[in-house]
Formats: C-alpha cells, structure tokens, sequence
C-alpha cells in the first residue's frame, strides 16, 4: 500500500479513558454505555467507528458516483447511517462487531443507489478492513 495519509490518536484508560488525536481535532472522554454498565457520560469505540466508517463510505458513494461514465451527482443531503452492534462471539471467542448501514440518495432511483453502494464497498478502505471478518447490511432507505 502506497499511503496517502495517517492519522494519529493515542488513547489511556480504554473503554473508561480519554482519546485524542495528535492535532487535538479529536479529544473525547470515553466510557462504556449504560447497556454496558457504564455510566454513558462520554463516547465509546462503536460510535467512534460508526462516524468514521459511515462518513468514509458516503465518500466513497461520492467518489464511485463522480467516476462513472456518465457522473452521477449526490445532493448534499445524503446520508449514511452506521449502526454498529457489539456482541459476544458465537465461538464464545471474545466480542465482534455487525454493522448496518442505511443510505439515503436523494434524487436518484432504488437501482441507481444499489449500484453506487455496490461500487463503494469496492473503494471505501473501512468495507476493505473488515471485508470477511463483519457481517454488514447495507439498505438504501
């Protein structure tokens, strides 16, 4: 891989901790969510990667959509919604995680929004990164 970019965070404490990016864009209290049996007063690591993987795909979305013979231009109210689960294992092998994204693409038709997420599972470096180790559903709503 030829990179282009990195990012770099550090993070103390784990899931009842603090992270923060090199540059401070990013500087978040985390803790586990009441369902966990945190107190829920700062962010966890399932909504960090719901934001970074849902707005990493959108762009992805973008990027196939502006690539194709005939561009296809994406409103500026889409969206993509990432809800990212956290669970046990089957194998009973620590916890995994299943992500279902809801896309919304005003203005084009159902097919044309199918083969654009298609495509963007192809690009978007997050659908690369856990391609076969996540379950994940994408829905055009």
């Amino acid at each position: 891989m030829k990179a282009i970019y990195t990012a770099h965070a550090a993070t103390t404490g784990g899931r009842e901790g603090h992270g923060k990016s090199d540059d401070g864009k990013v500087d978040v209290k985390l803790s586990p969510p009441k369902e966990m049996g945190g107190n829920g007063a700062g962010t966890n690591p399932e909504q960090l990667f719901a934001v970074g993987y849902s707005g990493c795909y959108l762009g992805a979305i973008r990027y196939v959509a502006g690539k194709l013979k005939k561009p296809l231009t994406i409103s500026d109210d889409a969206s993509v919604t990432a809800h990212v689960t956290l669970g046990s294992r089957t194998d009973k092998k620590g916890f995994g995680i299943g992500v279902k994204l809801d896309v919304s693409l005003p203005g084009l038709t159902k097919a044309q929004a199918s083969s654009l997420t298609k495509k963007a599972h192809i690009v978007c470096p997050y659908s690369h990164s856990i391609k076969k180790n996540v379950k994940v559903v994408t829905k055009i709503v």
